[in-house]
């Protein structure tokens, strides 16, 4: 069951987000476990209680994370919330 979990998660997750507020940075998530922040390549992988942990050159984080359609949220352990909207295929 878990394991169902974390496969639709990872599925879900898969395409360009791009973070709410001014800055409006873009998110891309790829199916090998690659993720880009910016200019700023990564890798992700889902763990348990809808978990992930996104790690890149400067820091390792782990993040609570809701997707629902083409809203992505990532809340860090103390509390403060990165929120994406998904960008379709046609925005391009």
């Amino acid at each position: 069951m878990l394991f169902a979990i974390a496969d639709c998660g990872n599925s879900s997750i898969i395409g360009k987000w791009r973070m709410a507020g001014s800055n409006a940075t873009v998110w891309e998530f790829s199916s090998n476990g690659a993720v880009l922040l910016g200019d700023v390549r990564g890798r992700y992988k889902f763990g348990d209680q809808d978990r992930i942990k996104i790690e890149t050159p400067f820091a390792t984080t782990v993040y609570l994370v809701k997707i629902s359609s083409d809203q992505l949220v990532l809340e860090e352990p103390g509390g403060s919330k990165l929120e994406f909207t998904k960008i379709s295929e046609t925005q391009r």
